[in-house]
């Protein structure tokens, strides 16, 4: 109970203003009562809210003649929609767990300090400002009642997570996948992977710690030498420009501050299939394994990685290998929301939602498409149009979405059936280290296929005006420059 001391006069006018308040709203749901005890004024404590509420606001009320559209994700697909979905005609309300996008084609370079976290990430409210955002994971989809159960993902309180439901007109699914394990004992606890903002922090701070325990006094050469072995699981895009990352980190920047340690320093690249990069043109590939090797990465394929440990992993055919940091790329899984949702069609690994050309879900029963939910990025494909997972193609997929849905609250019309979704492959790039870099545009023209520096160049031009903001434009372009003027920061936080 909570009680403040008060005198007649007031206790009279607190009581008069009580009774006249609820005669004026003659609230019914509210219990509140006051109790005056020897001139004091007691309020009774507060009853603790519920753990679990509803968000249903009548969207037609609201001047939004085509109602709610629900979107879950703020990745590629989800991101896109965020910013360009018509919100005159529409109710937006966005589920996502992160408050911002990250634009991944340039995580690798945070890592290492080339560009600083900021750098990359666009906060979802400022591009949503018509619209309702909450920090959650949705948890279940009620197809039947047009509802999503969602818990909070708020970090300050992890003990006390909010559970509402949030009701829908129209659902887009874009939640993205997980990264691959493939069930190895050890990977989730003792890799790292790189798809959040929080996974480049830990890398980085996982690299310093590495140098930092290295050069105390004290420590065996055979301990050092095993600190110093970083390992990258994966042999596509991600693992390849990570690797090259880390050694521009290593060559440029590390080797000043710990010329003792080059010697023991090594890093060794471990992929399943062949080749490396075998989304690209062979002849790419084959020049990025030989930089690679000259800058004495090694390069492992058609390995195996039976289980990994805190401080070594085990390789088929080739026992231990210790390492002070293991980074682990090889593809990607379902999100768990994709597994809970059974009555949508999936794809033949299970992994993916399958949709119609118009990107609308297969229900898995009867094989027709749900008419108000869409699903698009990592966590969908198109039945008979399998695409790669990439930002590229979650990208066009929401664009295309987004004139479909603005077509129908503007002119009043559904999209024809024969309109359907098609992919533009715009060319894929790579970095490669030491201001190179590939760029693998066969899909256009045969002879469109570059290496080298001036491919480098285009690659940052490139990611340089798909970045979204102004403000991260010209943050990347300046810390770059100083990347390259003053080195990178070793600071460890």
């Amino acid at each position: 109970m909570m009680k403040f001391t008060v005198s007649n006069y007031n206790i009279k006018c607190a009581t008069a203003s009580w009774q006249l308040l609820q005669k004026r709203f003659n609230t019914t749901t509210v219990s509140t009562s006051l109790q005056i005890t020897n001139n004091a004024l007691t309020l009774p404590a507060a009853k603790q809210q519920s753990k679990h509420f509803t968000v249903q606001t009548k969207t037609r009320t609201l001047g939004k003649s085509q109602g709610r559209v629900v979107i879950l994700g703020s990745g590629w697909a989800g991101f896109r929609l965020i910013r360009e979905l018509d919100k005159k005609n529409y109710d937006v309300s966005v589920v996502s767990p992160r408050n911002h996008f990250v634009f991944t084609p340039l995580l690798a370079s945070t890592s290492v300090g080339t560009l600083e976290f900021r750098c990359i990430t666009e906060p979802v409210r400022t591009y949503s400002k018509e619209t309702n955002f909450y920090q959650a994971f949705c948890d279940k989809i009620d197809v039947k009642n047009q509802v999503i159960h969602c818990t909070s993902n708020i970090d300050a309180d992890p003990t006390k997570k909010e559970e509402f439901t949030l009701d829908y007109d129209k659902l887009v699914i874009a939640v993205g996948a997980y990264t691959k394990t493939f069930g190895i004992p050890g990977v989730k606890e003792y890799a790292c992977f790189l798809k959040e903002v929080n996974d480049a922090r830990k890398i980085r701070k996982r690299l310093i710690d590495c140098f930092e325990y290295a050069s105390q006094p004290g420590i065996s050469d055979k301990e050092k030498e095993d600190r110093l072995h970083f390992v990258v699981v994966g042999g596509g895009p991600t693992g390849v420009e990570f690797s090259a990352e880390l050694y521009d980190f290593i060559s440029d920047d590390l080797s000043r501050l710990y010329p003792d340690l080059m010697k023991k320093t090594r890093m060794t690249l471990y992929d399943v299939a062949p080749t490396i990069l075998g989304a690209f043109d062979s002849h790419l590939s084959d020049y990025a394994s030989k930089k690679f090797s000259r800058k004495g990465i090694q390069i492992k394929t058609q390995r195996i990685v039976d289980r990994v440990e805190k401080d070594h992993l085990v390789i088929k055919d080739e026992g231990k290998v210790p390492y002070g940091l293991l980074v682990w790329s090889t593809g990607l899984t379902q999100n768990p929301l994709v597994e809970s949702f059974t009555s949508a069609a999936k794809d033949k690994s299970g992994q993916r939602i399958l949709t119609d050309g118009q990107l609308r879900v297969i229900e898995k029963e009867s094989n027709a498409p749900y008419p108000n939910i869409y699903a698009l990025g990592d966590c969908a494909t198109i039945l008979d149009n399998d695409l790669p997972a990439t930002a590229q193609v979650a990208s066009q997929k929401a664009g295309f979405l987004i004139k479909n849905l603005n077509a129908i609250a503007k002119k009043g019309y559904e999209i024809p059936d024969g309109k359907e979704f098609k992919y533009k492959n715009n060319g894929i790039m790579a970095y490669i280290g030491s201001y190179e870099a590939l760029v693998d545009m066969s899909a256009w023209h045969n002879w469109a296929k570059m290496s080298g520096h001036l491919s480098w160049l285009l690659w940052r031009s490139a990611y340089i005006s798909k970045s979204v903001s102004i403000r991260n434009k010209m943050l990347i372009a300046y810390h770059w420059f100083l990347t390259f003027t003053l080195g990178r920061d070793i600071s460890r936080f």
